[in-house]
């Protein structure tokens, strides 16, 4: 007896609601536009240039007074966040002090960490300092640009790949599925603020692979229906071919969300960024296949030229009488 996520000829209408589902992607799409443009991105080491100093201590953290320590050396912006993790133990308190890049140098001296440093320990004599990550303006700069070629040249050697392999109606569903799925990722980390490092460019171009392959699915199921009724509705031969894949759709992002909910949980803080933003990419994703790819495939429409008589084989003389 085999699990069945998704009862057998199930006939849900994924168009009933198309205006609340269509209609209200858009309209966070947009509210995702805008956050981004009033709010920015909390870009981390990678993209902002700096130096963070990553701290650890037995007694709780005390930002007020990190900052009053750090503040008379004269460093600029200087960001000091508490982390909070449920692995940590009880008398483990860690910290994030961040330092802007230093007008002039690629990176701040060891001179400069050493004294944040001291000054740290002035205030907490059983701090210590596991990491230090430092990154130039000018590497940073070019991150920025590489990440976007990264993320545009994967969606666009997506859609030629959907062209070729199917219509041009499909291809254009399917980045406007892409630029849903990566529009509302940013988006949300924008309004969260939560740190957006190359980590979050990796989870990014995991939500796009992830996406592209169930649409495709969708999709290909959608183009052998097109070819076995003929003359079904487009909007009927679309339903038919998403309750058809329904239950695999399902059962990949459910088992996939498995393992991502758990290493959200357990995972610590250095990779929950990336963790959660592919989280979010995953639902985001299975979302646009079946209610973003779909309805803009239908709003185009697809030709079946199914009226083209077959071509007789055989010769010029073949209905000629002996």
């Amino acid at each position: 007896m085999r699990l069945r996520l998704v009862p057998d000829n199930t006939k849900i209408n994924f168009f009933g609601y198309a205006k609340v589902t269509f209609g209200g992607s858009v309209v966070l799409l947009v509210a995702s536009l805008v956050v981004y443009l009033f709010m920015g991105l909390n870009f981390g080491i990678d993209f902002k240039g700096g130096t963070t100093i990553r701290t650890d201590s037995t007694a709780a953290v005390d930002v007020a007074a990190y900052r009053a320590a750090v503040t008379p050396l004269g460093l600029g912006d200087v960001t000091i966040t508490e982390v909070f993790d449920p692995t940590f133990a009880d008398d483990q308190h860690v910290a994030m002090v961040r330092i802007q890049a230093q007008e002039g140098q690629e990176s701040v001296t060891s001179e400069t960490i050493a004294k944040i440093e001291a000054a740290l320990q002035a205030v907490d004599p059983s701090i210590t300092f596991p990491s230090v990550e430092s990154v130039g303006p000018k590497v940073s700069g070019e991150l920025i640009q590489k990440a976007i070629l990264a993320v545009t040249g994967a969606i666009a050697a997506i859609v030629v790949y959907i062209w070729l392999r199917f219509e041009w109606q499909f291809a254009l569903g399917a980045v406007v599925a892409l630029v849903h799925d990566v529009g509302l990722t940013i988006g949300l980390f924008s309004l969260l603020q939560i740190k957006f490092d190359l980590a979050i460019i990796a989870a990014l171009l995991t939500i796009v692979g992830y996406s592209i392959n169930d649409t495709v699915v969708v999709f290909d199921r959608a183009r052998e229906n097109l070819i076995k009724y003929k003359v079904m509705p487009l909007i009927d031969v679309l339903n038919l071919s998403a309750n058809e894949t329904l239950s695999r759709t399902l059962m990949t992002s459910g088992t996939t969300l498995i393992a991502l909910i758990a290493l959200l949980v357990l995972g610590g803080d250095v990779i929950r960024g990336f963790v959660f933003a592919i989280t979010w990419g995953i639902i985001v994703g299975t979302y646009s296949s079946i209610y973003i790819a779909k309805n803009v495939v239908l709003m185009l429409g697809v030709k079946r030229d199914w009226s083209k008589e077959k071509k007789p084989t055989g010769n010029q003389f073949m209905d000629i009488d002996a």
